[in-house]
């Protein structure tokens, strides 16, 4: 099992709370309110502290759930939670408007706040870069949430290395003092930032945080090369978002996954998510189980 130290590097990631991620096409494949609830209660149980959302995860829905879940907790438990939030995906954009202009963040950031029931937000990322509102207008927004108390901490999302430089470098000096992290999609199928990216923020002061350290399930070993997924999981409800993966060098990288777990009496799952966490330079992991279950094969045993 995972220990103590462990757990405080682990995120829970609240993506599938009302649908999958931000896409609106998968609303139908979420977890309803009560599922998320309930999952929620077993993160606490297991010892987790820390929860990853976004505000157009389940157009909403996930910040609102999350927002009625802390609430319930009471005070003194919420003193020892971290929350993560992100702006800038563009299925949380109107038409006409780019997803992180100065008005879109102010609002956004507001509604989150709402929605989570609480008054400052310890992580807020820039979920993707638009690439067409200007850098410095994005950057002097983030400031200003910095300078209400809204936000503690700033970080980006979906970043290349280049990325990250060039908002170091550009930042307002009373927000560079808060960017702290970076949140990537990192796991055994995906090793691109191990290069470069992961030793960088390690050697530079900032928190790399990996999602999707499980390849969307893939790396749990319940996906067989030419057999059909397993009815309900995200590859049956997004087979072309993981299209990607589904190759026959994942599929080889799986079995050798597969073998090692075996030697170490460990379940494939659980393996596959401490290749993450004991990477050199990995700050932190985001999980996203879907059944209570889950936690177990993670190394995630409930107290």
């Amino acid at each position: 099992m995972l220990s103590e130290p462990d757990l405080n590097r682990i995120w829970f990631g609240c993506g599938n709370f009302g649908g999958m991620g931000s896409s609106p096409q998968f609303r139908h494949a979420g977890d309803s309110e009560d599922q998320a609830l309930e999952l929620l209660d077993h993160a606490r149980r297991v010892g987790l502290r820390r929860f990853d959302t976004a505000n157009t995860y389940g157009g909403g829905v996930s910040e609102t759930v999350l927002g009625k879940w802390l609430r319930a907790q009471g005070p003194a438990f919420r003193e020892t939670v971290k929350v993560a939030t992100k702006v800038g995906n563009p299925n949380g954009c109107p038409s006409g408007e780019t997803p992180l202009s100065r008005a879109q963040i102010a609002h956004h950031l507001d509604e989150s706040l709402r929605r989570l029931g609480i008054e400052r937000i310890d992580v807020y990322y820039i979920h993707e870069f638009d690439r067409v509102t200007p850098l410095q207008e994005v950057l002097e927004a983030m400031a200003r949430a910095i300078d209400a108390g809204k936000i503690d901490g700033f970080g980006v999302s979906n970043a290349s290395l280049t990325d990250v430089k060039v908002v170091r470098n550009h930042a307002p000096s009373r927000l560079l003092s808060r960017f702290e992290y970076v949140q990537n999609e990192y796991n055994l199928l995906a090793l691109d930032d191990a290069g470069a990216l992961i030793p960088w923020c390690a050697e530079s002061g900032f928190r790399y945080t990996a999602f999707s350290p499980l390849a969307g399930g893939l790396l749990t070993g319940k996906y067989r090369p030419g057999e059909e997924p397993p009815a309900g999981s995200r590859l049956a409800h997004a087979a072309d978002i993981y299209s990607g993966y589904l190759n026959q060098e994942s599929f080889a990288a799986i079995d050798r996954l597969r073998r090692s777990a075996e030697q170490l009496n460990m379940r494939v799952a659980e393996r596959a998510l401490r290749f993450v966490l004991y990477t050199p330079g990995v700050d932190g992991l985001i999980i996203a189980p879907r059944r209570v279950e889950h936690f177990q094969g993670l190394g995630l045993a409930g107290r």
